[in-house]
């Protein structure tokens, strides 16, 4: 686990203080080695008031061993109903650009910044996003993917940890633990902006020419 991921760990075990962190690290069990391990970590998660409000917590899905990995920023309506990320429209629309790119949804790993479906649908705040980045971190350290695309500002904001707006980071890759990143339209934006899919689908392209897959028709 890189380090920045494990300190994030050790943070989610109620280790805060960097000195502390760096005397306890040797002492504590090592970090997850596999996705149903930090699940477990994660448990009947109570760390903040999204699962006051949640029917399912929402972990993630895919590949463990996925060279890309798609990270939203957090669970739907429909989602929280099945437990699953993006299975509502949105989700429809990520099966077909992920098909696009010749890829199936079982072959990459989805999942979303938060666990837990905000209320409404809104934004996550602040503490919400950190009191689930640890695991966010967890998951990327085992699955250790080629490539990530985050969808939307929130997931691209969380990983890059930046401000700037998604239509100042996309087109580009950026770097999260070594891996590229590339920021793009959530799926839900592009359901009400169909204008916008045609610099989705060219951010896409270049993560296909990135990890050389032959890809398909534009979804």
């Amino acid at each position: 686990m890189a380090a920045a991921a494990y300190l994030e760990y050790l943070r989610c075990l109620g280790v805060t203080e960097l000195p502390a962190v760096r005397a306890a690290a040797p002492a504590r069990k090592r970090p997850p080695a596999t996705l149903e391990a930090v699940r477990r970590l994660l448990g009947d998660c109570q760390r903040c008031r999204l699962a006051r409000t949640r029917t399912h917590l929402v972990f993630g899905t895919g590949n463990p061993k996925a060279r890309l990995v798609f990270v939203g920023e957090g669970p739907g309506e429909e989602e929280d109903r099945r437990g699953e990320p993006f299975v509502g429209k949105a989700g429809q629309l990520l099966d077909r650009m992920i098909a696009a790119m010749g890829l199936s949804r079982p072959a990459v790993y989805i999942a979303n910044v938060v666990k837990c479906r905000p209320p409404g649908n809104r934004t996550p705040m602040e503490d919400e996003v950190e009191a689930c980045k640890p695991f966010l971190a967890m998951q990327l350290a085992v699955i250790r993917p080629e490539a990530i695309v985050a969808l939307g500002s929130v997931a691209a904001q969380t990983l890059l940890q930046t401000q700037a707006s998604i239509s100042s980071l996309r087109g580009r890759f950026h770097t999260y633990e070594g891996i590229p990143v590339m920021p793009t339209y959530h799926p839900a934006y592009l359901l009400r902006h169909p204008e916008a899919k045609r610099g989705a689908w060219e951010d896409l392209q270049k993560v296909m020419a990135r990890l050389k897959l032959p890809g398909r028709a534009r979804p």
